[in-house]
C-alpha cells in the first residue's frame, strides 16, 4: 500500500453516508496518535469553562480517580468508533455515557460546546502537527459522525456543518472561558496524570511541554504562566517534526484503537463496556464504586 492510497479510498466514499467508516479510517489508520493527543486536548479545554470545570471538581472523579476517568472516557468513546452506533457494544457505550451525564445538571449549551471540541480541536491539531492535513471528506465525515453521536446523546440544536461547530466553539470560549479554583484543581490533576506516564524525573519537563502546546486564552483561564518563547517554539517544532517523520513511514496496515494505547492503565485484565464509567449517587461527591448490577436504564436507549 502506498502512503496516500488510503486517502484515495476515503475520497471515493460518501462523506455523509459513509461518515462512520471514514472517521474510523482516519482515526484508527491515518492519525491514531494525533487523534489521541487532540481529543485529550479537546476534553482538557472544556475545564476552562467554569460551569464544566467546577462540576468536574465537585464530583472529584478527575482529581481523585484521574487515571480511571481518563481510561473510561477514552474507552467509551473508542468503543463507538470501533464497533459503530448500531452494534451492541456501541449502543452499550452510549448508554453508559448518557447515564453518567444524566446524573448531573449539565446545560445543553455546555453539552454542545463539549461536542464541538471533538469536531474542531482534532482538525486544528492535525492541520498543524499531522503528517498531512485532513481532507474535506474527513472534515465533513467527522462533523457528521459527531452530529450522530450528539443525537444519540439527546443534545438539541446541533450545528449542521464544520464551520458552524467552529464558530460555536470560538464564540463559546470567548464568552465563557474564565478562572475557577475547582477547574484549576482538575487541570493540575490532569497535568500530573500525563506526567505520571513517564519516568518521574521528566515530570517538570513534560508539564512545561504540555503548557507550551496550549494557547493563550487557555493559559489565562487557568492562570498558568506561559513558557518562554524559545520553549514554545522548540516544543511545537518537535511535534511538527514528528509529523514529517511519520509522512516518510509506510502506511499503517492494521487499525490502532484507543484501547491499545499504553496510557490506558486501569484494565490490565480487560473490561466490559457496561461496567465502564461511574454510577454517581445524587448528592454525593467522590469516585463512586462501580456496581455490577444492571439498572433499568441499562436495558435500552
Amino acid at each position: 500500500m502506498k502512503r496516500f492510497e488510503r486517502l484515495e479510498r476515503i475520497r471515493r466514499l460518501d462523506p455523509v453516508a459513509d461518515a462512520q467508516e471514514i472517521y474510523r479510517l482516519s482515526t484508527a489508520y491515518e492519525f491514531p496518535w494525533d487523534y489521541t493527543r487532540a481529543l485529550e486536548l479537546a476534553l482538557y479545554r472544556t475545564y476552562a469553562v467554569p460551569s464544566i470545570g467546577r462540576l468536574l471538581a465537585q464530583t472529584a472523579e478527575l482529581t481523585e480517580c484521574t487515571q480511571k476517568r481518563y481510561d473510561d472516557t477514552a474507552l467509551l468513546l473508542d468503543t463507538v468508533v470501533e464497533h459503530g452506533f448500531a452494534a451492541e457494544q456501541g449502543r452499550a457505550a452510549i448508554r453508559r455515557i448518557n447515564q453518567m451525564h444524566r446524573s448531573y445538571d449539565i446545560s445543553d449549551d455546555d453539552m454542545r460546546y463539549v461536542l464541538s471540541t471533538f469536531v474542531v480541536v482534532p482538525r486544528r491539531w492535525i492541520d498543524t502537527y499531522g503528517w498531512r492535513r485532513l481532507s474535506r471528506h474527513e472534515i465533513v465525515a467527522t462533523t457528521e459522525y459527531y452530529r450522530t453521536l450528539g443525537r444519540h446523546m439527546g443534545i438539541p440544536d446541533l450545528p449542521k456543518t464544520y464551520e458552524e461547530f467552529e464558530a460555536l466553539l470560538d464564540t463559546y470560549e470567548e464568552a465563557n472561558f474564565g478562572w475557577d479554583e475547582g477547574a484549576r484543581r482538575v487541570s493540575d490533576a490532569t497535568l500530573r496524570l500525563m506526567s505520571s506516564w513517564y519516568p518521574r524525573p521528566l515530570a517538570p519537563l513534560l508539564r512545561t511541554g504540555v503548557l507550551a502546546l496550549l494557547d493563550e486564552p487557555l493559559l489565562r483561564a487557568f492562570r498558568y504562566e506561559k513558557p518562554g518563547a524559545a520553549t514554545v517554539a522548540l516544543v511545537r517544532r518537535a511535534v511538527r517534526a514528528r509529523g514529517r517523520v511519520v509522512r516518510l513511514l509506510p502506511p499503517r496496515r492494521a487499525p490502532h484503537f484507543a484501547r491499545q494505547n499504553w496510557e490506558i492503565k486501569g484494565y490490565p485484565n480487560g473490561y466490559r463496556v457496561a461496567d465502564l464509567g461511574t454510577r454517581p449517587v445524587p448528592g454525593l461527591r467522590g469516585c463512586p464504586v462501580r456496581h455490577l448490577d444492571t439498572s433499568a436504564a441499562d436495558v435500552g436507549e
